[in-house]
């Protein structure tokens, strides 16, 4: 089956392609730029889900849920945010079809024009502000910390399965504070449970730090993010949280009573990750195989695969054996899946469990029944052994520790590895081209950011915020102009 995916050394883009089909996550839809999440594939986003959902809750926050349709007014009142989406907004104007009085199927009515557009939300800002206007009079209606589950649409032109579709799903947390000091802990706060989440559940170092101006999302005072660096030497931004200061309380009039007994706008955040975290996990740790999940957001954990001959007894046994561990497996917490098909081949599944990147394969056969053994495969490195199936169960848990540790260090090396400080114009212009991160000195100018990426496609992707060696003296990559701290540039999904 690996077969009929790319290779990663002949097309990086192509095997990307072809592992999120052939591994049965997703697919296109008939609807241009939208995708369908196949049942493994959303299996895996809804254990990213549960861990998420259950670290909001435990910093405080609950769930909510606001429309679909954002009154096209609403986008007009806070003017840097709707000038960020403009162009990638769906807009509805008619709220009824008929009968096509020209032949057959159906128009649009002519006389259902809605009064005002309606936005499909690509992010929920103003719908959210507009409501908390109602929710807070005084200081103490405040923090408000609603998250919301809940589909997006951005109308991208250029599409790629789980890293940029027309529709695609995510969470974004929508805070409201009495002080600027709460607003900023919590836009900190929730940048480093991002942080947590990618680097140990999804085995994904990333690098957190601050978004330069010209990056920052539309209406913020502050955007922080998660950076992580792909196989090919890419960066990909998954996940981000924003400082929204008092801009959309302004907008839309959001005030409460201090404890002074006095009028102030109250202070905002917004944060959110989306199925982008799928395309992260699927082009951080994939390889020429296949998917390689880590053990903590596969969907199953352990695959059995019996090997089975024609004494049916011997069979009836196999299976007996292996769904005896199967039930010791679970009460360890442990997810697993006995493949007892018997129209398929044992090497046919042992293909397609790699390829669907299952972190821990058990085979075993009439004769490892008579030896007590079984035979355990790690995703991770494709080693296998000949185990005794006394205690086996212990032995895989402790692997699956074992996996998903070594999948984080494997990707650290890769990361650390890949980012190079450049101290000369030529110098970047020929690293870049390399892939991975470049830390550099910029001269803090929009302009100077804009003249890099065009000549080079690179962008900064982040001023980090735990490196103590970003902050030094020096000058500019570009200007020459003083610096007082490095960046890091990429180029990017």
């Amino acid at each position: 089956m690996a077969k009929e995916v790319t290779k990663r050394s002949e097309n990086y883009s192509q095997w990307y392609d072809n592992l999120v089909v052939k591994a049965d996550l997703a697919e296109r839809s008939a609807v241009r730029g939208c995708m369908v999440i196949k049942p493994y594939g959303y299996a895996i986003w809804e254990k990213m889900q549960q861990i998420l959902d259950k670290k909001f809750k435990e910093t405080g926050h609950s769930n909510a849920y606001f429309p679909l349709f954002i009154p096209k007014s609403f986008l007009s009142r806070e003017a840097e945010h709707v000038e960020g989406f403009a162009k990638e907004c769906a807009v509805v104007t008619h709220h009824r079809l008929m009968a096509n009085p020209d032949g057959d199927g159906v128009v649009v009515d002519p006389s259902a024009k809605l009064e005002e557009e309606l936005i499909v939300r690509p992010t929920s800002e103003t719908i959210i502000w507009n409501t908390y206007r109602n929710w807070v009079t005084s200081w103490r209606d405040l923090p408000i910390l609603c998250n919301q589950w809940a589909n997006v649409v951005r109308w991208e032109m250029r599409t790629r399965l789980f890293l940029r579709t027309a529709e695609f799903l995510w969470q974004e947390g929508h805070t409201a504070h009495a002080t600027q000091e709460e607003a900023i802990e919590e836009a900190t706060k929730m940048v480093h449970v991002y942080a947590d989440f990618a680097r140990n559940y999804m085995a994904l170092p990333v690098v957190v730090g601050h978004k330069s101006p010209n990056e920052r999302f539309a209406g913020a005072l502050d955007t922080m993010t998660i950076e992580a660096l792909m196989q090919d030497g890419k960066a990909l931004q998954a996940g981000t949280s924003h400082f929204l200061g008092q801009n959309f309380a302004k907008a839309f009039d959001v005030m409460f009573t201090n404890k002074e007994g006095k009028q102030e706008y109250v202070w905002a955040t917004s944060w959110g990750v989306s199925t982008r975290l799928m395309g992260a996990l699927i082009m951080a740790h994939g390889d020429d195989n296949g998917l390689v999940l880590p053990p903590a957001l596969a969907p199953i954990q352990v695959v059995m695969v019996p090997i089975s001959g024609k004494d049916a007894e011997k069979n009836a046994a196999l299976l007996e054996k292996m769904t005896a561990c199967k039930k010791e497996l679970e009460a360890l917490g442990i997810s697993v899946k006995i493949d007892d098909r018997d129209t398929l081949r044992p090497g046919f599944k042992f293909a397609e469990w790699e390829l669907k990147g299952v972190p821990v394969r058990l085979a075993m056969g009439a004769r490892d029944l008579e030896n007590g053994t079984v035979e355990l495969a790690r995703r991770d490195t494709c080693e296998k052994v000949s185990v005794d199936a006394e205690g086996v169960a212990q032995r895989i848990k402790d692997l699956l520790d074992d996996i998903q540790k070594n999948m984080y260090a494997k990707a650290l090396k890769f990361r650390d590895s890949s980012i190079r400080k450049v101290d000369t114009w030529e110098e970047f212009k020929e690293e870049i081209t390399k892939g991975g991160f470049l830390f550099c000195h910029w001269d803090g100018t929009k302009e100077t950011e804009e003249k890099i990426k065009e000549e080079t496609k690179a962008t900064i992707r982040c001023i980090p915020m735990d490196s103590v060696e970003c902050i030094e003296e020096g000058k500019c990559i570009y200007t020459g102009k003083p610096s007082h701290k490095r960046v890091l540039f990429a180029i990017s999904y």
